[in-house]
């Protein structure tokens, strides 16, 4: 199991870094694929056509949001936690996943960077 921590700088307003990580139909403009998401704390989201898949635990509108990604029969649970601070160019999006499997650090990692928020990054830019 291994930890992967990172600051993504977004060339965007905390808010609209916030519903573009929570509203289904803004996730489907930068990533280009359907989503299921919601922020009921406990509902379950799925992105990439359920290539990510798991529950949403916490939401702080414009802030904070913690979620459990599932990985199998993992049993030490997964937990991603994104904290939006205001940046001078947009928004510091800190990033923690903790609990990832070690066959799957290299895809997650890669997947964070390139997949997740380097779209982000470019749907703004």
């Amino acid at each position: 199991m291994k930890d992967y921590k990172k600051h993504f700088i977004v060339p965007a307003p905390p808010e609209d870094v916030y519903r573009a990580l929570t509203n289904p139909a803004t996730i489907q403009l930068w990533s280009g694929e359907p989503a299921e998401m919601s922020t009921e704390p406990g509902s379950e989201f799925s992105l990439w056509e359920g290539s990510i898949a798991g529950r949403n635990l916490e939401f702080v509108e414009d802030k904070k949001i913690v979620q459990q990604w599932y990985f199998g029969d993992q049993e030490e649970d997964s937990i991603v936690t994104i904290i939006l601070h205001p940046d001078k160019k947009g928004t510091s999006a800190e990033l923690k996943h903790t609990n990832i499997p070690d066959d799957a650090y290299a895809d997650i990692v890669e997947g964070w960077q390139d997949a997740y928020f380097g779209a982000l990054i470019d749907f703004y830019l």
